[in-house]
């Protein structure tokens, strides 16, 4: 199932770390519960969201892969 979200941040073409930097920012201005969707090209951020959820309380509803770019949703705290 894929969920839809309003709040969408583009960070391909970022290298380690900003993808999780732009992250961090982006969450940052939404409220609790809220949905952030991240689309990335950088291969380390699998790993890179699934220990930035874990480590900040976010939690990773998703993630999925197509065509060398990773989709991440995740549900702020």
């Amino acid at each position: 199932m894929t969920v839809q979200t309003t709040n969408r941040l583009d960070a391909r073409g970022l290298a380690c770390p900003m993808p999780i930097v732009k992250t961090a920012q982006a969450i940052a201005g939404l409220g609790s519960g809220e949905l952030l969707e991240v689309l990335a090209t950088d291969p380390g951020s699998t790993k890179d969201f699934v220990a930035w959820a874990r480590t900040t309380g976010h939690e990773l509803v998703e993630q999925s892969q197509d065509d060398g770019v990773f989709r991440f949703l995740l549900r702020r705290k």
